[in-house]
């Protein structure tokens, strides 16, 4: 049985490619691309300027498939999650955040996360694979014309488009899922799909270094650095990645980035967590740290979860902390939370995944001997380590 090519998979010069297969000339492809990701088109019957003979090709050999949609929640803000099948017990999750001025819509790109981040419900879930192209980019294809039905607006390059931004801050770590991430950049970008430009495509990473720097050769858009610590005693305890690329090289790599992002800036990411990593001094240090990176500070207040053993700094030290930064001459903002009551805010994304890496069964375990040795259960592992 032939198998079905999925056009959500392929990048402009793929379809080019995939065209010429078929024996059909180069503008087949745009005319089909346009169709896909412009009309949100999955009838090739629909796709009235193709040649009929084309189409009775795609019928046998293509398929226009995104990943189907378990449940659909909104916010008492507006703000909407999906939770999105991708087979064998694994889903993961999209939000869309809607603005006066903008709809920003962040995308999964992995089922779970191995870089287990203290802070993030996500990386309790352990991770079970990377997610293909296709299921990246038919995210943004199933919110772009779910939104549009929801209005009544008419598919098209001229109907009100509602994503204007996206973040590649929903499950995963993208560039630990380099190829197929790049791909969906790349049809994003494109003016035959869904034409964003560089500058509101923005991809967040907990500093995976070399692919910091092939990124900026292949496809750089708005870069975000998941931080959150100030040394690198603290950030190894909360973003484990840290100890294979620590803070001096990740600076580095930013700077280097900058050569060729569409900003200027870097945006770091902070999450405050009470008693950890708020302080005046904390904030000294990170002004020391980017002192040679230009860049701005989005602190996020933390949105606890039990596993996690933190709780959020509060509105006063958040607010004084930011003070210091901003006497330091980084611009800073706090982010909003938003969606917090469908668990859609940031750091609460934790679909549904079959977990490969038994992060579960270890937290299990952990906690079971915690609640043995009680007070005495940290020296117990220090040893053990």
């Amino acid at each position: 049985m032939t198998t079905l090519t999925n056009l959500l998979d392929l990048d402009p010069a793929q379809l080019i490619a995939y065209c010429g297969e078929l024996g059909e000339k180069p503008f087949r492809a745009k005319q089909l691309q346009r169709w896909i990701h412009q009309f949100g088109a999955s009838d090739f019957d629909a796709m009235t300027d193709l040649a009929k003979s084309l189409r009775d090709k795609l019928k046998t050999r293509a398929m226009i498939a995104a990943p189907a949609v378990i449940s659909d929640h909104t916010s008492s803000d507006g703000t909407r999650k999906w939770l999105i099948d991708v087979g064998q017990g694994n889903a993961v999750e999209t939000v869309f955040i809607p603005e006066e001025n903008r709809g920003t819509l962040c995308i999964s790109t992995q089922a779970g996360c191995a870089v287990n981040c203290r802070f993030c419900s996500t990386g309790k879930q352990g991770f079970n694979r990377n997610l293909s192209v296709g299921e990246i980019i038919g995210q943004l294809w199933m919110a772009e014309f779910e939104l549009r039905r929801t209005k009544g607006i008419e598919p098209g390059p001229k109907g009100e488009r509602q994503i204007t931004n996206v973040v590649m801050m929903g499950m995963g770590e993208p560039l630990l899922n380099y190829e197929p991430t790049v791909t969906a950049l790349k049809l994003m970008l494109d003016d035959n799909a869904y034409g964003l430009s560089r500058r509101r495509v923005t991809l967040s990473t907990s500093g995976v270094v070399p692919m910091i720097d092939k990124l900026s050769q292949d496809c750089a858009v708005a870069l975000a650095v998941s931080l959150h610590a100030s040394n690198d005693a603290l950030r190894d305890g909360l973003v484990p990645l840290n100890k294979k690329y620590p803070l001096k090289e990740l600076m580095a790599a930013c700077k280097r980035y900058l050569e060729f992002a569409p900003r200027d800036f870097v945006t770091f990411e902070y999450c405050m967590l009470d008693g950890v990593n708020d302080t005046d001094q904390h904030a000294r240090e990170l002004l020391a740290l980017v002192q040679n990176v230009p860049c701005k500070f989005n602190l996020i207040p933390f949105n606890p979860f039990p596993e996690s053993g933190l709780t959020r700094s509060n509105n006063s030290r958040i607010k004084a902390f930011a003070q210091v930064l901003m006497d330091g001459g980084i611009v800073t903002t706090v982010r909003k939370t938003r969606g917090d009551d469908i668990d859609a805010a940031c750091g609460q994304l934790a679909g549904e995944v079959q977990d490969r890496t038994r992060v579960q069964d270890r937290m299990k375990k952990m906690a079971e001997y915690q609640e043995k040795f009680g007070k005495n259960f940290g020296r117990i592992v220090e040893i053990s380590s």
